[in-house]
């Protein structure tokens, strides 16, 4: 059984373009991210899904001078690009991370790996059907097989876009489960898309600092201080399709 997370990330960004190399302590939004989904003990590989797009040439790059894993697709079809992605690995099931996501939590991903497996899940998602995480800490991991079937089965381009919806629209051709926490925190907003949640994330890394801090020990910070909570609160979620 082997289990790849694959963290799709591109510079080309409408609201903060770059946001992937943004630093914080030091390190790119894209360093801590791919530094804490590989901290997972049940992830076994890490692979950047990149574009080939020529503005992705500095992340190809990133990735070489790193020694990442990666691959390089289709901008549009993400779906297509972590099917590429995954398939030479031949891997069991798939984790799907997103690189706007610094606060990535392995102990959060550990988990909802561990629930997908218990319940014996084609997918499960810490943000559907309704996100209860701070925005931010979120990721779905899928068996193998049913990213293939979505691959060969989807002929949306819309969905294509967002690699999953073919999946949890259909509950009643795949198992799904969801990880979620004891109460709603998802008005914190920790994901990384505008100026203002560039902030916000480096408010909490100059508090926390590199030192493998979880997503309890940023909420703790973060409801001391509601004042960073209300710089970004007015931002809009893109909505996933339904």
């Amino acid at each position: 059984m082997t289990t790849v997370a694959i963290i799709q990330a591109r510079m080309g960004s409408t609201r903060l373009p770059g946001k992937v190399l943004e630093r914080f302590a030091g390190k790119t939004a894209l360093d801590h991210c791919v530094e804490r989904t590989r901290a997972c003990p049940a992830v076994d590989e890490v692979v950047i899904a990149t574009t080939t797009a020529p503005g992705d040439d500095v992340l190809a790059q990133v990735c070489r001078e790193r020694g990442w894993r990666h691959y390089r697709g289709s901008e549009d079809d993400v779906l297509d690009r972590y099917y590429q992605a995954a398939r030479p690995l031949a891997p069991t099931d798939v984790v799907r991370i997103t690189s706007d996501c610094p606060l990535t939590d392995p102990a959060v991903i550990a988990a909802l790996i561990a629930v997908y497996r218990a319940e014996g899940a084609d997918y499960a998602s810490t943000s559907y059907p309704r996100a209860t995480f701070p925005l931010g800490i979120s990721a779905e991991v899928l068996g193998f097989d049913v990213l293939a079937r979505a691959w060969r089965e989807d002929s949306d381009p819309g969905k294509r876009e967002h690699v999953t919806p073919y999946v949890y629209r259909h509950p009643e051709r795949f198992r799904l489960a969801t990880l979620a926490c004891e109460a709603d925190y998802s008005h914190h907003r920790w994901t990384l898309d505008t100026p203002e949640d560039a902030i916000v994330i480096r408010h909490l890394f100059d508090a926390l600092g590199d030192r493998g801090f979880g997503w309890r020990d940023a909420l703790a910070v973060a409801e001391a201080h509601p004042e960073w909570q209300a710089i970004n609160a007015a931002i809009v979620q893109k909505a996933a399709p339904q």
